[in-house]
């Protein structure tokens, strides 16, 4: 199997510690960062992903859920540009990759450095993993 990933939830799986939108969110997060820490590889998609699946489920379809507002769709462009410079990669759907020790080591200096952030802005989320990141990960689930 493969994991579903929009291009900003490269960056909140770096700092996940089992807090979220809700309960079940919060458990589909872990279950998915886990299946990524027992090697299973990703894959780039547009729109709503494995992780937000939870929300999707919870909420009124189209265009007015979480997932679908412009805002979010500008954080993934926002993670698909700077990541994939970082990495030198076209950070596009379909793309497969593997998140190895090396890789999320290097995403998470460049998130703790503000280098990889540009995704965040606006993000009621940012100023707590911002409070992760600068104490060096501590219980992160990935």
């Amino acid at each position: 199997m493969t994991v579903a990933l929009r291009p900003h939830h490269l960056l909140c799986i770096l700092t996940h510690v089992g807090e979220g939108y809700s309960r079940d969110f919060s458990a589909n997060m872990a279950s998915i960062i886990e299946r990524i820490t027992k090697g299973e590889g990703i894959e780039i998609v547009d729109g709503p992903d494995d992780i937000c699946s939870p929300l999707v489920d919870s909420q009124i379809s189209g265009s007015t859920a979480h997932c679908h507002r412009e805002n979010v769709v500008a954080m993934d462009q926002a993670a698909s540009s700077q990541i994939g410079k970082l990495l030198s990669l076209s950070i596009k759907p379909g793309l497969h990759m593997k998140l190895d020790c090396a890789l999320i080591q290097t995403l998470r200096i460049e998130f703790a450095a503000m280098r990889v952030r540009s995704a965040c802005q606006g993000c009621q989320w940012s100023p707590f993993c911002s409070s992760i990141a600068s104490a060096e990960y501590a219980g992160v689930l990935l």
